[in-house]
């Protein structure tokens, strides 16, 4: 009887530890609720986060952050959120109002930690035209919150390299347990960045010296075009909250004619009746649309960060080169 009674009470024993480390056990195999501020920033949590994350954007694809209103509902998912993944550069300077509603608790990660910032020179804040080959470019921090920095640094793929690393990192971080999951995605993925930027150069070395010039509706492609040794002019400065005056955007045209610019560039989140008013003053073709702050819709070619890239390196190649069909 006393050897029976002292099994009984090993397997109930068991049985309640069984019961007690389920509810951890389970708890620890849910993904990381986690919030990307927009959906270039998404995609890239989603490649190394994988299933191990469970993701929310929020702002979503063709829309446009800098003018973003987060909602109610924002603040509920921010509200249950482990890990909330920004920007930063002053990119999205309506979320510290969003962090205060939802009460965030969690983990906030800037992934363009260690990214060396754009900022605009004081000598081009008139006309907001800008030339990305020749200039110096002042790093201090200070004023990072004041817009004088460019946010737009994924646009340049070692930038974007800098994100995946910051965003390995935190994952690893909040979830050890696959730590080298996320650093093997991180891995293979860096190896697809290096050759979108070899194919990059390589596409963009085929143009002539003198159609090197994109003119877009912001300041949206300032990393792109430093980067990989082209001109940026835009009539709007790093954010599409201001407004061009009409002595702007005069001078902007006359700088086209006078260069000879042979295409001007839309952008998907932006009203497309600036450009193509200057393309009816100055003759320069509508060279298409640029993915510059927002993915495209899922489904479509650029869904992805490397699939806007492409897309946008595809549309870039074809107007400069001179291989639109204008009529």
């Amino acid at each position: 009887m006393h050897t029976l009674s002292l099994r009984l009470r090993l397997i109930l024993l068991l049985c309640l530890s069984v019961l007690v480390m389920a509810p951890l056990t389970k708890a620890h195999a849910e993904p990381l609720k986690v919030v990307a501020s927009f959906s270039i920033l998404s995609d890239l949590v989603q490649q190394i986060g994988g299933e191990q994350v469970q993701i929310s954007t929020l702002v979503k694809p063709d829309s446009d952050a800098h003018m973003y209103e987060p909602t109610a509902q924002d603040a509920r998912l921010l509200s249950q959120a482990d890990i909330l993944f920004v920007n930063g550069l002053g990119f999205e300077p309506w979320l510290p109002r969003l962090r205060n509603a939802a009460g965030f608790a969690g983990t906030e990660v800037v992934v363009s930690q260690g990214v060396i910032p754009r900022r605009l020179n004081d000598e081009h804040d008139d006309a907001h035209a800008h030339n990305h080959d020749d200039h110096d470019h002042d790093h201090d921090h200070d004023a990072h919150d004041h817009g004088e920095f460019d946010p737009h640094a994924w646009q340049n793929v070692a930038n974007a390299i800098i994100y995946v690393r910051n965003i390995e990192a935190a994952l690893s971080q909040a979830d050890p347990a696959h730590a080298a999951i996320y650093a093997q995605r991180a891995q293979n993925y860096i190896k697809e960045l290096h050759q979108l930027e070899r194919d990059i150069r390589d596409a963009l070395a085929t143009l002539s010296p003198t159609h090197r010039t994109l003119v877009t509706t912001h300041d949206s492609l300032g990393y792109f075009a430093q980067a990989y040794g082209l001109t940026l002019i835009s009539p709007m400065g790093f954010s599409t909250s201001t407004e061009p005056s009409a002595a702007d955007i005069a001078r902007l045209i006359e700088q086209i004619r006078s260069q000879q610019v042979c295409a001007v560039f839309l952008e998907n989140v932006s009203n497309p009746k600036m450009i193509q008013r200057i393309a009816q003053e100055t003759g320069a073709a509508v060279g298409g649309t640029l993915y510059s702050d927002a993915l495209s819709a899922p489904g479509t070619a650029a869904d992805s960060y490397i699939g806007m890239m492409r897309s946008n390196l595809t549309v870039l190649i074809k107007a400069l080169s001179g291989k639109l069909i204008t009529s």
